[in-house]
């Protein structure tokens, strides 16, 4: 069974999805963060796929992914590093990024080598759904890639209702209109689009990200999705590993769910 589908089957509620940076703060760090993350209660890791020109992302994930790419983190030396992580955990993983580079490495390799090392979907955020539809949906299902789609503010009815047919994964929820980044507390307005997106009744689970950084605003955000998704908050904390990369982690993940 697919690893996402068992994740949302068994667990409908207050899921954690923790994004970071291949190659960040360290070229090597991708198996410790990834097991880390496992072994202290994340639900799902998103790997980030650094790039030169992140346009969504906040200065936070822009500079991880400048630090990435200058350490020499690429696709290629990415797979090679995921190649037994199969061996090491069963948690549902997910590569995300631009399609840029996806394209450079060449997008039917690409697909290959996430189903070799045992990746479970892909987030590509400027990755047009009629692209996608017309283009790569067959090759995605092929490799058995999940797609999740972003939504946000300004998505209207019909175009949530589309992504939630075509969608075979989650729904990736953008809880504001901007760049991601740490916020300390979930707005009203942000409620009030949270309380429409539920309302539709979709068929896909959802999480919410952007803005998503600390027990309190993961805790909210998991009251009008099936859970939440953390990025530039645990970026921030990997800078600060004095006392050791595990012992960083560890101590995250049990802030955000204490």
């Amino acid at each position: 069974m697919n690893r996402l589908k068992k994740l949302f089957d068994n667990k409908a509620q207050n899921i954690l999805s923790v994004y970071f940076t291949a190659g960040y703060p360290d070229l090597n760090d991708t198996g410790v963060i990834i097991r880390s993350l496992a072994d202290n209660g994340a639900d799902i890791i998103e790997i980030g796929m650094p790039f030169s020109d992140p346009l969504a992302d906040g200065p936070v994930i822009q500079k991880s992914n400048d630090i990435a790419l200058k350490n020499g983190m690429n696709l290629k030396l990415l797979f090679r590093q995921l190649a037994d992580i199969r061996k090491e955990t069963d948690i549902p993983l997910l590569l995300m990024g631009y399609l840029n580079p996806v394209l450079q490495y060449g997008i039917e390799e690409f697909c290959i080598m996430s189903e070799k090392t045992g990746i479970d979907g892909l987030i590509l955020p400027d990755l047009p759904l009629y692209v996608y539809l017309e283009e790569y949906k067959e090759l995605f299902e092929k490799h058995k890639l999940s797609v999740a789609f972003l939504v946000a503010p300004e998505t209207s009815d019909e175009r949530v209702r589309e992504i939630d047919r075509i969608s075979n994964g989650f729904i990736y929820i953008v809880s504001r209109s901007s760049t991601t980044g740490v916020k300390d507390d979930i707005e009203s307005r942000q409620i009030e689009y949270f309380e429409r997106i539920k309302s539709l009744k979709l068929r896909n689970p959802r999480l919410i990200g952007f803005g998503i950084s600390n027990n309190k605003t993961f805790r909210r955000a998991c009251e009008y999705g099936n859970g939440a998704i953390i990025g530039s908050a645990f970026i921030r904390a990997l800078e600060d590993t004095g006392s050791g990369l595990e012992d960083s982690i560890r101590n995250f993940i049990n802030s955000i769910k204490e």
